[in-house]
């Protein structure tokens, strides 16, 4: 936050992007903040004093994506929308936006702040990435819930078993883009995954 009587003289969602984009492209710990302050023009004393720590600009970076991008997996909460379709759409339209070329590829949430440093210094990265990871799960599985009552899914489907699987299958996304899978076969993966599903 800014100091009470000093107005913020940049364009936060500016800052918010640019940042966004340098933590997808190499990750949090791999980010230095020299290249915070060259990405977002930001002075040392004002990112400390709108963010708090590279800590606090990471948190508020990925908000900025889950408010952009990482929508995506929206869908899955939109029950208007059928389970079997909310869940093609979650990984189909994942994939589009993993391999879209106007940004860095994979997911930043996937990708970025998972690894454990020695000590305490990166746990809120840590934490941030972590609860979108744990909110999609959720959304998921409320989702095959609704499948299994709906009938899309058997009557007897182990409900957490294919929460896992087709959240494993998003997450791992990432790392087949990132490794140069083409679109095409991961939506041809896709398809697999939904095959369960009438």
């Amino acid at each position: 936050m800014s100091p009470v009587g000093r107005p913020r003289t940049f364009d936060l969602e500016a800052v918010l992007e640019a940042a966004m984009l340098l933590f997808w492209e190499q990750g949090y710990e791999a980010t230095s903040l020299a290249q915070l302050r060259e990405a977002t023009g930001l002075s040392s004393a004002s990112l400390y004093g709108a963010f708090g720590s590279k800590e606090g600009l990471f948190e508020q970076a990925v908000q900025h994506y889950i408010a952009g991008p990482g929508s995506v997996t929206d869908v899955v909460a939109d029950e208007a929308v059928g389970p079997r379709e909310a869940i093609a759409r979650l990984l189909h339209g994942s994939i589009d936006m993993q391999t879209d070329t106007s940004h860095p590829r994979g997911c930043l949430v996937a990708l970025s702040g998972t690894v454990q440093a020695p000590g305490a210094g990166e746990a809120g990265a840590r934490k941030v990435v972590a609860a979108r990871r744990a909110a999609d799960r959720a959304r998921i599985r409320e989702c095959v819930v609704r499948g299994v009552g709906s009938g899309e899914l058997p009557e007897g489907t182990h409900v957490d078993g294919v929460t896992s699987m087709i959240h494993g299958f998003l997450l791992g996304i990432s790392t087949q883009v990132c490794d140069g899978v083409p679109a095409r076969d991961l939506h041809d993966a896709a398809d697999a995954v939904l095959a369960g599903w009438v």
